[in-house]
């Protein structure tokens, strides 16, 4: 019996295994944000996901524009809210000097890792939606917090609800 191609055969599929990466909850994938094309990589920094690069510093301005809400387990912009969005980007049209942090949030279903995904692609659609408007990318960053600042701390259909919101906060 050749040996070496038993042993070749078992170091390929350890180094399979080990490429491929364990975890223990797996990240569900979004497929209803269709177009992120232009948004930076991501990393994880204080328990947020946020945009890599630059931070923006000056003062925030938080409660300029309204929340923008999501249904249930979705980081797709309702056209319900998308007039919220178009009045972002106007407001950005008209103030060139301020930037822009949108910030993701869930409520508390789900695991602590799945809820930071899922506001990190809320804030990307939000974005995704601002620079399809006319937005510059440059003027725009994500933060994730998951489901770590809700607005609600109620345990309800309601509270849920309010929750799952991407929030806009100017940086002038």
């Amino acid at each position: 019996m050749n040996y070496s191609w038993i042993r070749m055969c078992v170091v390929v599929f350890v180094a399979a295994s080990i490429s491929s990466g364990c975890r223990s909850k797996k990240v569900k994938p979004s497929s209803d944000v269709t177009d992120i094309s232009g948004i930076q990589e991501v990393g994880v920094t204080d328990g947020a996901i946020e945009q890599t690069g630059d931070r923006f510093e000056g003062p925030e301005n938080r409660g300029l524009f309204d929340s923008v809400y999501f249904d249930y387990d979705s980081s797709q912009v309702k056209s319900s809210e998308r007039a919220k969005v178009e009045r972002v980007a106007e407001g950005m049209r008209q103030d060139a000097t301020s930037n822009l942090i949108i910030e993701g949030h869930c409520d508390e279903r789900g695991s602590a890792e799945y809820n930071l995904a899922l506001g990190e692609r809320r804030a990307l659609a939000v974005r995704a939606y601002l620079v399809g408007l006319g937005t510059d990318a440059e003027r725009i960053q994500t933060k994730s917090f998951g489901e770590e600042k809700p607005a609600d701390p109620g345990q309800s259909d309601e509270a849920w609800s309010r929750n799952r919101r991407g929030e806009f906060v100017v940086i002038k």
